[in-house]
């Protein structure tokens, strides 16, 4: 089912909003009723060092307006902190609130060398690897929070790969990745402890495995159509979710008079739609992070009954 919460009146910022799980959070807000700040550094002028130019930030401010809300796109580079001072200058100048922060900035996928040591991965890349996945939330929070923390009721959104419960005990190899996955777990507890004076929340949020644009047509060489036809490379690709799903999840939480009660908390969007009813667009609802570790990671044969 779709979400069908009223955000209308709610000022957001969606850091890293071109692709992926942060186009699909903007878009969700925007169908919410929201407007939304949409940042990132692949424009229909400037491609990133990611070097995809199929996905815009202008194009996702587009989606977010084709779904009832409005999206206004700011190229911003995360980790250029008068190029984020800017951006929060000026929501505050044209809307003189925030109320929802996701820092969902990352783009260090095409700097991790994935069968490498520690040792033996480049230092440069690694070292970019942190940067792009911890240095950009920081600043970002660093210059967004007092703006955020004006009103109460504010939420602030880290967005990682994994569970705290799951990342805990499991490395995410390799080094630099599992230390850029597991930062932003450890963002949201400190900074829960930070806002909650203030009346705001803090929480860190996760899709399962996400059926980003990046990982359809690059890593499995399927569109959204024939996405089942991955399963032919890895079974387990069966739990995968649209990233629509985890943008349900969001707006799930925006939309909680009580969402002060996940201050602090690891989430992830198969759990929260146990808890608050919505569905990927397929009506199914994956919990992909049990299913990881119950049955992926015993070495049992792929089946997603009971799972989805």
């Amino acid at each position: 089912m779709e979400t069908t919460q009223n955000l209308t009146g709610k000022i957001a910022l969606v850091a890293g909003a071109t692709r992926g799980a942060g186009r699909a959070m903007a878009v969700e807000l925007g169908r919410a009723g929201a407007t939304v700040y949409v940042t990132g550094r692949t424009t229909r002028a400037h491609t990133s060092e990611i070097g995809r130019t199929t996905e815009t930030i202008e194009e996702t401010a587009e989606l977010v307006d084709a779904a009832g809300g409005r999206g206004i796109a700011v190229p911003t580079d995360h980790l250029e902190p008068e190029q984020v001072a800017a951006l929060v200058e000026r929501i505050d100048r044209e809307q003189g609130r925030l109320d929802v922060l996701v820092n969902d900035i990352w783009g260090g996928d095409v700097h991790v060398e994935w069968d490498k040591k520690m040792w033996e991965h480049d230092l440069d890349k690694g070292l970019r690897i942190l940067r792009l996945g911890m240095e950009t939330h920081i600043v970002t929070s660093h210059y967004a929070l007092p703006l955020l923390i004006r009103n109460p009721g504010g939420l602030v959104v880290e967005v990682t790969d994994g569970t705290q419960e799951y990342n805990g005990p499991n490395y995410r190899k390799p080094f630099y990745y599992d230390l850029a996955k597991a930062a932003p777990l450890r963002m949201a507890h400190d900074l829960a402890q930070e806002v909650e004076e203030y009346g705001c929340t803090a929480l860190c949020l996760t899709p399962g495995w996400l059926r980003s644009e990046f990982m359809l047509d690059t890593a499995f060489k399927v569109t959204e159509e024939n996405w089942q036809d991955g399963c032919e490379q890895n079974p387990h690709f069966a739990i995968s979710e649209t990233p629509t799903f985890v943008g349900r999840a969001l707006v799930a939480l925006a939309a909680d008079p009580d969402v002060k009660r996940w201050n602090g908390a690891s989430l992830s969007s198969g759990g929260l739609a146990k808890e608050y009813g919505f569905t990927d667009v397929d009506g199914s609802a994956p919990d992909a992070w049990r299913y990881i570790a119950e049955v992926e990671q015993a070495g049992k044969e792929a089946d997603v009954t009971g799972y989805r």
